[in-house]
């Protein structure tokens, strides 16, 4: 398996200044926990700009991982090289094969932007698949109402640092790491881009930005799963664990 891992930034030149609204919108600051409501179209935008290197068929299944760097710069693992131009609307990118030479007990530290979601059981049919779930919004569901703003955050934040764990955890052990050391630097919840109206009825994801350490287990699980990507919303940048020598 030949993957390649591009560095690409847009391009600066009065043609793409002239859109950089629409390829590249600035976001709102977060408040609350919740991100500019027109973030998911933002990661949409982004999405369909970094597939201008990739859509060579209409037919053609994604096969790229991406991430947002900010200031117009993005991180893609990919299948296939980038082409060359995008249109126009990137500099030349940088890219480099992708093959890291990994051994078991190698210590990595890593960052990670995922959506980690789960199945929740049904309780009346432990036999039937349950709802699919964001590991964190299912936790600061049970947390109490009508609490100070302050008090809230920390209780979320709380949450994402102990779901994002055991999620986490939960993932090595299916894709040849042990976790040693996490951090939680973000985590938001993102409208989805097509969806408009008020927050309560709006469908959403959560987004937590991760860093830290593990340790490899299984040289070839781990290289796959890297491939694959972990968790969801891998079109809206997330999924992309990036790796170096701890």
């Amino acid at each position: 398996m030949t993957l390649y891992l591009s560095r690409l930034t847009i391009a600066r030149n009065p043609t793409v200044a002239a859109i950089r609204a629409l390829i590249d919108p600035l976001p709102a600051p977060a408040r609350g926990g919740l991100r500019d409501p027109a973030q998911g179209r933002i990661m949409d935008a982004h999405h369909r700009l970094i597939w201008s290197l990739f859509g060579d068929t209409s037919e053609r299944a994604r096969d790229f991982l991406w991430r947002s760097e900010g200031k117009g710069q993005f991180l893609v693992l990919s299948h296939r090289p980038p082409s060359a131009d995008g249109a126009g609307l990137f500099s030349p990118p940088q890219t480099k094969a992708f093959a890291p030479d990994l051994r078991e007990g190698d210590r990595l530290a890593f960052v990670l932007r995922a959506n980690a979601t789960r199945t929740r059981k049904d309780p009346t049919d432990p036999q039937k698949r349950g709802a699919r779930v964001d590991v964190v919004m299912d936790t600061i569901h049970a947390l109490p109402s009508g609490r100070a703003c302050n008090a809230r955050r920390d209780a979320r934040m709380s949450a994402a640092e102990d779901a994002g764990r055991r999620w986490l955890e939960h993932q090595g052990a299916k894709a040849g790491f042990i976790l040693e050391h996490l951090i939680v630097d973000d985590y938001s919840v993102v409208p989805l881009p097509a969806q408009v109206g008020p927050r309560r009825e709006q469908p959403q994801f959560g987004v937590m930005d991760l860093a830290g350490q593990i340790r490899v287990g299984d040289p070839a699980l781990l290289l796959a799963a890297l491939a694959q990507g972990l968790g969801r919303a891998k079109a809206f940048g997330c999924g992309l664990m990036l790796i170096r020598r701890a």
